[in-house]
């Protein structure tokens, strides 16, 4: 089979599992998909000039996923590394998810997967964590450090005891 043909096999399958997506991912699933052709060939994010620590906010690519995990390119707070690979929680400024999640004096019955941060230093609006949702990724995946928290700091405390209580279920 030549090459052109090869390419043209490709495309065609590409262009068939395109069509099966939902359109509003359309563009986030090119962007991912970019992403990780240029970053996948990285064993961590330092050979791309990201140095990640403990509590950097990042904005990073998570990639494809299924109903009800977290996708694609969105923030996340670095609770741990090991092995060159970060724990992160995806979190995102979504108003009716921020609603929605746990708070111990403004909603006691809230979702307990979601925690509230609030506004953080160096971004936009105030947060929420999809504690169900944290994960180990590569750290080539992060495109860039947005914030920090300290973690001697008693918000980083509480959502390490908040993580270990999700764990713990």
């Amino acid at each position: 089979m030549s090459e052109k043909r090869e390419w043209q096999d490709y495309l065609s399958a590409k262009a068939n599992v395109y069509r099966k997506l939902q359109k509003h991912n359309y563009e986030n699933n090119l962007i991912s998909e970019t992403n990780w052709v240029l970053r996948s060939r990285y064993g961590c994010g330092e050979e791309c000039g990201i140095n990640v620590e403990v509590g950097d906010i990042c904005y990073l690519d998570y990639g494809q996923s299924y109903l009800n995990e977290m996708g694609y390119q969105h923030f996340g707070i670095v609770m741990a590394i090991y092995q060159k690979k970060a724990l992160v929680i995806p979190m995102t400024s979504n108003k009716e998810t921020y609603d929605k999640a746990y708070d111990k004096f403004d909603n006691p019955k809230g979702k307990r997967n979601l925690m509230r941060i609030g506004a953080i230093k160096g971004l936009n609006k105030p947060s929420v964590l999809f504690l169900n949702d944290m994960r180990f990724v590569n750290t080539a995946r992060i495109i860039r450090i947005q914030a920090h928290l300290s973690r001697r700091s008693s918000l980083f405390k509480s959502i390490q005891a908040r993580m270990k209580e999700m764990i713990s279920l």
